[in-house]
């Protein structure tokens, strides 16, 4: 039996996978993010508590969750339950607010008929499979399939692969941003926007 085989695709996270959901995230994103809630701990108990579990495409097998795409759409996303409220609950007032300044940064709303992909993560010891090509392709048919025009995404500078592999499945870069005043901050200097047109690519 070919590996990719034994991978199963669905749209939403089994809601008793959550925890491994929150790790795999952290895995993923937890530098970038530990610029706001430096703290494992407390970083992981707010994704736990703002993960909406239906925004996202999983990639499951016999050793449960391996690979997530997150999904932002005009009504919903991933870690649409990550707001200010919850931050300064979670937090406390002062930290939250600075959480909630820093997280700002990364906030990126959809367009109208656009699905903004709200990250790619993909479990260490299952990486270089084709596992994240695979979950582009069902965000793809996602997308394609509930009347989507495009799909966007913003890619950081420290990650050429990542950006490479977005470019192969049909991502062109539209715009460029550089902030080199935060990059002591935030770990990176700039980022690139990339969209994938849907209506182009049936």
């Amino acid at each position: 039996m070919n590996f990719m085989d034994e991978i199963s695709y669905q749209l939403g996270i089994p809601h008793e996978l959550r925890d491994d959901a929150v790790t795999l995230y952290d895995e993923a994103f937890g530098q970038k993010l530990s610029v706001a809630i430096a703290d494992d701990e407390k970083r992981r108990a707010v994704l736990s508590s703002c993960f909406v579990m239906e925004y996202a495409i999983s990639a499951l097998n016999k050793d449960g969750l391996v690979g997530l795409a997150g999904l932002k759409t005009g009504k919903g996303s991933l870690t649409g339950g990550a707001g200010y409220k919850e931050l300064i609950n979670q937090l406390g007032f002062i930290q939250g607010n600075l959480a909630a300044l820093l997280l700002s940064v990364y906030e990126r709303e959809p367009k109208r008929g656009e699905l903004v992909l709200d990250g790619i993560s993909v479990r260490a010891d299952y990486r270089g499979r084709g596992i994240g090509g695979m979950l582009l392709d069902k965000v793809k048919e996602y997308a394609s399939e509930n009347g989507f025009c495009s799909i966007r995404l913003d890619v950081i500078d420290v990650n050429p692969r990542a950006k490479a592999l977005y470019e192969r499945k049909g991502f062109r870069v539209v715009k460029r941003e550089k902030f080199p005043y935060l990059k002591k901050v935030l770990g990176f200097g700039g980022s690139e926007t990339l969209i994938f047109n849907v209506e182009e690519n049936p």
